[in-house]
């Protein structure tokens, strides 16, 4: 097999025609990859995954051949996957108030062009779930920018870019309703999508700790801060510190701060699945 990519998570090797995608322990947080693993965060990432393309098949179809098939150093970690076409356009919705959200919200009432009402404060419900693309930049190539509806359009085109809206916000409703009945909001996330054979389908990971934000929806009030259940707990850490710039290289992260971290995986993985991780 040939290692193609190394991103800051997954490792992609070219297996013939198919892909094996590798879901590491890395984490990063602000685009740097931090030095310290978070142990069975790779598994839990797509073991939970996993779930949610089954959840999620009957609104798009996705990228995975097997998640057994793969080799066994790897088992548990990785999947058999199409090659997909990657449209270069970060899909994000969002149901609540949060994180670049709310800083957008807080400075002209609007949020990559969704105009949103008076009154509303931190951790608020929106009125309905918003489209908030961004570019897609590579590793080491930026930060993404947050894209109007209208500038996706430019992008890549008025029915893509519909589609696009139309997908994202459908995984975000249905994401929401199966995460409500368990206990948890889901206050956005982010969903990647490509093209195989001509036909559009979710790829990477969905509705997982690293690319959405959850709370207890017992812990949920507006105009507080919620128990995160998601790498957000990271940030809020690493924004304590006076020695680090969000730049390369970072911090190593305090052992309870790893074990915090990994509980808040596992309970979202257990609360959502209903299944104990092993």
């Amino acid at each position: 097999m040939e290692l193609l990519h190394s991103g800051k998570v997954r490792d992609v090797y070219a297996d013939g025609d198919d892909l094996i995608l590798v879901t590491s322990d890395r984490i990063s947080i602000y685009d740097v990859i931090l030095p310290t693993p978070i142990p069975d965060k790779g598994k839990i990432l797509t073991q939970l995954s996993l779930w949610w393309f089954d959840q999620l098949s009957d609104v798009i179809p996705n990228h995975v051949i097997s998640a057994t098939d793969v080799p066994a150093e790897w088992s548990g970690r990785a999947i058999r996957c199409e090659r997909l076409e990657m449209v270069m356009v970060e899909c994000i919705a969002r149901g609540y108030l949060a994180g670049s959200g709310l800083k957008d919200y807080e400075r002209n009432r609007t949020i990559s062009g969704n105009v949103l009402p008076e009154g509303l404060v931190e951790s608020s419900r929106l009125p309905e779930p918003i489209f908030t693309p961004s570019t897609k930049e590579p590793v080491g190539g930026g930060h993404d920018e947050p894209l109007t509806f209208e500038q996706t359009v430019d992008r890549v085109g008025k029915e893509l870019a519909e589609e696009l809206r139309r997908v994202t916000l459908e995984v975000y409703r249905r994401g929401s309703e199966i995460a409500a009945a368990k206990g948890i909001v889901i206050a956005d996330t982010k969903i990647e999508v490509g093209y195989a054979n001509g036909t559009l389908k979710l790829g990477d990971e969905v509705l997982t700790p690293d690319s959405s934000r959850f709370w207890g929806a017992d812990e949920w009030k507006p105009g507080s801060v919620p128990r995160y259940l998601d790498k957000q707990f990271l940030r809020d850490w690493s924004g304590q510190l006076t020695d680090w710039n969000r730049t390369a290289p970072g911090p190593e992260i305090p052992d309870e701060v790893v074990e915090a971290t990994r509980n808040r995986y596992v309970e979202v993985y257990e609360r959502l699945t209903g299944d104990r991780w092993r």
